[in-house]
């Protein structure tokens, strides 16, 4: 067999994907189907009995979404995969097959909004605890371990304050204490940094994201590296029987894959978060060109990130990869290829007016860029967090959190540059009644409290510039679902 290492371009073209025996088809096949025929009774026994792997139900395991669990594994690097409906589910999971009423977690304070709750509310009500860590400083999150501990969480580049995790410094304490270290890599992509290299134990991808990249499919990875140890003491649910399963234990008879087992034999038997054949299919034709996406990403991003911290209109920008950043240096050593696309700003606001509302003005007077819940899609996407997918946290939670009453998160798409500045500039010429250069803009009325009141795609307060109009147009345009393409409208 060769020896021959193949690269991440052609893994994520390949792994996890052969050509169809049966019928020749080159692309993973959808197998959409609820269950699986056995060959005969002791074959149904076995499986069910976990003596041998083969497909039984869609909820526990389907070829095509093993393909997807593969691809993923082989670009991170792991042993193996379970994947789910959601990244919520993901995290989920994880955390039912680490812990049990009684235990604690210690997380990072710094995480979407979501899974704060799912920690401090889902969990606490199952009897579980978790202690947040503001900042990143392994010693804090050292200070916060209990004798029940049973992971420390975070994620790589926190959403959306930006910063990011020393996951060697965090790894040493988790290890030191016996229990993994569990990091959300959503917004990095195993193209910019695998985990396992620095000493994580599991790694959660919201797929969702950049991995599906296009904004269409929901879908969740919980990957392992293999390397934790499991029969340390401190998880007796991966050593002691399991009735159900004839009194086996995970990892007396699966060794390093007892936990991947767990996961699929267990939680996804018992709570059912499973991913759908077509999802799994459409996520993977998403991976497939996720090493091009990247690269486009955060060239876009490190432009526009750049553009933002030199303009008097903006208060601040919380993107790693700006030198001025308190985390540059821990960027560039963790993830060298760039920070990822998805970063915060915050509008500035003139004096006597509330920079909250001067931050909703901005997001209402885009043209282009989506206003939505989501990150990582092939277009640019901006939100309010403390009003949206915040807006459920404490004012202690969201400061922890590093979420301002003005912060903006801006994923950065694939659209041509000059058009993303485009955007960004009139909506901050409308929001401040200042152009970039500091002149005064043309307000001609007020915003009220509804917002703009102007005509059909022209907020009132600020005459478009004439050189704008035609992409004005070109967005009108799409939002009308007319065919149109923006890039050849601003260069008209």
């Amino acid at each position: 067999m060769s020896e021959h290492q193949f690269g991440f371009r052609t893994r994520a073209l390949h792994a996890g994907g052969t050509p169809d025996a049966e019928h020749g088809a080159r692309a993973v096949p959808i197998y959409q189907s609820t269950s699986f025929v056995f060959n005969n009774a002791d074959d149904a026994a076995n499986l069910f009995a976990l003596q041998k792997y083969g497909n039984i139900y869609s909820r526990i395991s389907n070829p095509t979404v093993a393909a997807l669990e593969e691809r993923v594994a082989s670009l991170e690097g792991g042993i193996g995969a379970v994947a789910t409906s959601s990244g919520m589910a993901a995290e989920f999971i994880t955390f039912a097959a680490l812990v049990q009423a009684g235990d604690h977690i210690v997380a990072s304070a710094q995480l979407y909004g979501g899974t704060v709750t799912q920690l401090d509310v889902t969990l606490r009500r199952f009897g579980v605890e978790t202690t947040f860590v503001a900042g990143t400083d392994p010693a804090d999150f050292a200070a916060a371990l209990r004798p029940e501990t049973k992971a420390i969480y975070t994620e790589i580049v926190a959403n959306p304050s930006g910063e990011v995790a020393d996951l060697a410094g965090l790894a040493a304490v988790a290890h030191g204490a016996g229990v993994p270290l569990v990091v959300d890599a959503t917004l990095s992509t195993p193209y910019l940094i695998r985990p396992f290299e620095h000493g994580a134990d599991i790694v959660i991808h919201s797929a969702t994201k950049f991995l599906g990249g296009h904004g269409t499919t929901l879908g969740g990875v919980v990957v392992e590296s293999g390397r934790f140890d499991w029969g340390n003491g401190n998880f007796p649910t991966m050593t002691e029987p399991v009735p159900s399963y004839g009194n086996i234990s995970w990892w007396g008879n699966f060794g390093e894959y007892g936990f991947l087992t767990k996961l699929r034999s267990e939680q996804l038997r018992d709570i059912g978060p499973s991913l759908s054949p077509q999802a799994a299919f459409q996520l993977l034709q998403g991976i497939e060109t996720l090493p091009q996406r990247m690269d486009a990403h955060l060239a876009n991003a490190a432009e526009v990130a750049a553009w933002l911290d030199a303009d008097p209109r903006v208060a601040y920008v919380n993107y790693a990869g700006l030198p001025g950043h308190p985390h540059h240096e821990r960027a560039r050593r963790y993830l060298p290829l760039g920070a990822g696309s998805v970063f915060a700003f915050g509008v500035a606001a003139p004096d006597g007016q509330d920079a909250r509302a001067v931050g909703e003005r901005f997001i209402e007077s885009l043209q282009l860029a989506s206003h939505l819940a989501n990150v990582g899609d092939a277009k640019t996407l901006v939100l309010h967090p403390a009003s949206t997918t915040h807006r459920q946290l404490s004012a202690e939670q969201l400061d922890a959190a590093g979420v301002r009453g003005d912060l903006i998160r801006l994923s950065v798409g694939l659209e041509d540059l000059e058009d993303i500045l485009w955007d960004l500039d009139q909506a901050l010429t409308r929001a401040t009644g200042r152009t970039r250069e500091g002149a005064p803009a043309d307000v001609v009325a007020d915003w009220d409290d509804a917002g703009p009141a102007g005509a059909a795609g022209e907020p009132a307060g600020v005459a478009v510039p004439v050189e704008a109009a035609s992409v004005q147009a070109g967005a009108a345009s799409i939002q009308a679902g007319a065919a149109c393409t923006i890039g050849e409208g601003a260069r008209a």
